[in-house]
């Protein structure tokens, strides 16, 4: 076995006698500060884990995973195209749709109030297969929408204070009509039959969908449409595909995937997840420091044990061991209970900012701020066990400095200073 009995007993005697005095108050500090940077982690992590699946899904699902625009700004013969992509064989093999869509910036009024928002045009059977999941609509049904009929988002129209059937006007500065003071904006009035609540802010605001033939009228595109999208059965395919459709479609069109689009995005939430991880884990560091401290000073109060049980053949290799169990048993506990608690918190974290929310009477996680209506959270078991490895490794290193010490005690000088 790694540990004899008589190692095992005396370090457990050793960790768990009731002795007084600072010694024993660092023992406990450095336990729950590992307890409390194990379950810091855990959070965290997952929070940004959360953050990071939900934020992108939700703008790659609305966008698309690769997207083809023509550097003309208009593709006119998309149909012709789309069939094409579809007979490809790598396309074929990865795509779960490819969706035509006309898109242009505008501003839209009603009842005395304005904003800014994107008018996406899109078949309506496109929009209900990309909405199915996690998207609630209210008002009209999508298979219902009708030429010249809008699909506004939920918050977009409370600020607007636009009820279902009322009628918003959108003016862009796109196809507009020349006049000899300049371009007079295009300016059109359409009703708003249904609204649409995704979770994320951005989208709920500032977005308005209606059917493809609408909006190439509005925005005076013919019969063109400003870009292609393509949606894969797996995100991380893209590159294949992306490569692919570069060598089928001719000169002047251009491909992006997302990680094209959002690069700054998904660079930005990565080093904010590698720098939040780096500092939670001093927490863990701070915790492991103290066992140092709380293993030296047991160490000098038990000078005296040790030097009786090194008189009655207890070998320096058998003082290290009992040591480095003493020490490392804190970091196991400690990151054990710190991993139980940060996993309940990150399962029940919606709830428990409720709660909070509750409490203070404050919004503590702001939709127009976060993009999100709710906290997000993803338990990824690995990083979970990760944690809880650094944190054990952490405490074992830190014991190998007293255990050390402990062993290197000369029994002789002690026994004659009594």
């Amino acid at each position: 076995m790694l540990f004899s009995k008589l190692e095992r007993k005396v370090a457990f005697r050793y960790l768990g006698a009731r002795r007084r005095g600072f010694g024993s108050v660092i023992s406990w500090v450095s336990l729950i500060g590992i307890m409390l940077g194990v379950a810091t982690l855990i959070v965290v992590m997952s929070v940004m884990g959360g953050f990071h699946d939900t934020l992108l899904s939700r703008i790659v699902g609305m966008n698309g995973h690769v997207v083809v625009y023509h550097q003309d700004g208009a593709i006119t013969d998309y149909d012709y195209l789309i069939e094409k992509m579809r007979q490809n064989r790598v396309v074929a093999a990865h795509a779960t749709g490819i969706v035509p869509i006309a898109e242009g910036q505008v501003m839209v009024s009603a009842n005395g109030n304005n904003s800014g928002a994107m008018v996406r045009g899109i078949r309506m059977s496109d929009l209900a297969a990309k909405t199915a999941t996690g998207t609630r609509i209210y008002g009209k049904s999508l298979d219902k929408i009708r030429d010249g009929e809008l699909v506004a988002g939920n918050s977009l129209t409370r600020s607007l204070r636009v009820t279902m059937g009322d009628n918003v006007s959108l003016i862009s500065a796109n196809g507009g009509t020349a006049t000899p003071f300049g371009t007079m904006p295009r300016i059109m009035s359409y009703p708003v039959m249904s609204s649409f609540f995704m979770g994320m802010y951005e989208y709920d605001s500032g977005y308005i969908f209606m059917p493809l033939e609408t909006a190439q009228k509005y925005l005076n595109l013919n019969d063109a449409v400003t870009h292609i999208d393509l949606f894969l059965d797996n995100p991380e395919d893209t590159r294949a595909v992306a490569d692919a459709l570069t060598e089928l479609l001719p000169g002047g069109f251009v491909v992006r995937d997302w990680r094209d689009l959002n690069r700054g995005f998904v660079g930005a939430l990565q080093v904010e997840s590698n720098v939040m991880f780096l500092i939670l884990m001093l927490i863990v560091i701070v915790a492991a420091f103290n066992i140092v401290s709380s293993l030296v000073m047991l160490v000098k109060d038990k000078s005296k044990d040790i030097a009786v049980l090194r008189t009655f053949g207890v070998s320096r290799k058998s003082m290290m061991k009992i040591f480095i169990l003493s020490g490392t048993s804190i970091g196991v506990i400690g990151a054990a209970f710190g991993t139980i608690l940060g996993v309940l918190v990150a399962i029940y974290i919606e709830p428990i900012r409720q709660f909070f929310q509750w409490i203070t009477g404050r919004d503590l996680f702001p939709s127009e701020l976060y993009y999100l209506s709710e906290l997000p959270s993803k338990l990824v078991w690995t990083d979970v066990a990760g944690i809880a490895l650094i944190a054990v490794a952490l405490a074992f290193l830190a014991t190998l400095y007293p255990a050390w010490r402990a062993a290197a005690t000369d029994p002789v000088d002690v026994l004659r200073n009594e």
